[in-house]
């Protein structure tokens, strides 16, 4: 596991955009497919609209592009909501990334994959089935969660289990409704869902590579769990120790390690 220092949310939104700049356009310039596995959240945003531009500056074709989003919201139908729900992770996907991209680099939308709550193992096949991920973008949740796996007692799954997690509808963690109440929905706890539908820590783990982002105060704690070097089912991005290419990449002025 590397850690590595930006200065503030805009140098790590640069270093970030170029890691996966260079992930995307090597894979593309052969042949070859490249699949990412995306995060949404504050933290993304400025990296994503960094790394539109620099795609669009090189004029890098992304018909060969896949990308599998982390997560999505569900309703009480038990689907995922719609695209147009406030805090639909497709919508922002489509905002703040696709729809800055040149049309003329040729991504095709239906290259564009989210869990689905009705079926949510069909999407470790779908992973599986592409070839898995050969790169994956991920935050970190002010209680360690990475996507939305949130935490589990020690005493109520071995470490083995949860790292087998597959993809799963799950009932959100309090401090998770309220984070995302308070940092995407202007404190409006009415339209944050209970639920969602959720990338399992098995195709997590299984990516070719991780790059991890934090720039909240709030972080610090399950970051500094993770320097200690213990796995708990307790911090889930603790399990990024298995994984032998892991970045973590972190602002320096608001995040002290």
């Amino acid at each position: 596991m590397k850690w590595t220092e930006a200065h503030d949310y805009e140098d790590m939104s640069r270093i970030g955009a170029e890691i996966l700049f260079k992930v995307i356009s090597k894979n593309l310039s052969g042949q070859n497919t490249v699949r990412v596995g995306m995060a949404t959240g504050n933290t993304m945003i400025k990296l994503y609209a960094v790394l539109a531009g620099m795609l669009n500056n090189a004029g890098v074709g992304l018909s060969r592009l896949s990308t599998f989003n982390l997560d999505e919201y569900a309703g009480n139908d038990g689907r995922n909501v719609p695209a147009d729900h406030p805090l639909s992770y497709r919508k922002y996907m489509t905002e703040k990334f696709f729809n800055l991209l040149n049309p003329e680099l040729g991504f095709k939308h239906e290259n564009m994959f989210f869990p689905d709550a009705e079926n949510p193992a069909r999407y470790d096949s779908q992973i599986a089935e592409a070839g898995g991920l050969d790169f994956q973008l991920l935050g970190i949740g002010f209680n360690g969660h990475i996507a939305f796996n949130e935490p589990i007692k020690a005493d109520e799954i071995s470490v083995d289990d949860f790292a087998g997690l597959p993809s799963r509808v799950i009932e959100l963690n309090k401090l998770t409704i309220e984070t995302n109440a308070r940092l995407t929905a202007g404190n409006d706890f009415k339209i944050v869902p209970r639920k969602a539908v959720t990338m399992g820590m098995k195709s997590i783990l299984k990516a070719k590579e991780i790059l991890l982002l934090a720039c909240f105060k709030e972080q610090v704690i399950p970051l500094h769990k993770i320097k200690t070097g213990e796995i708990s089912t307790e911090n889930p991005a603790s399990f990024l120790l298995k994984h032998p290419c892991v970045r973590m990449l972190y602002t320096a002025d608001i995040i002290k390690l």
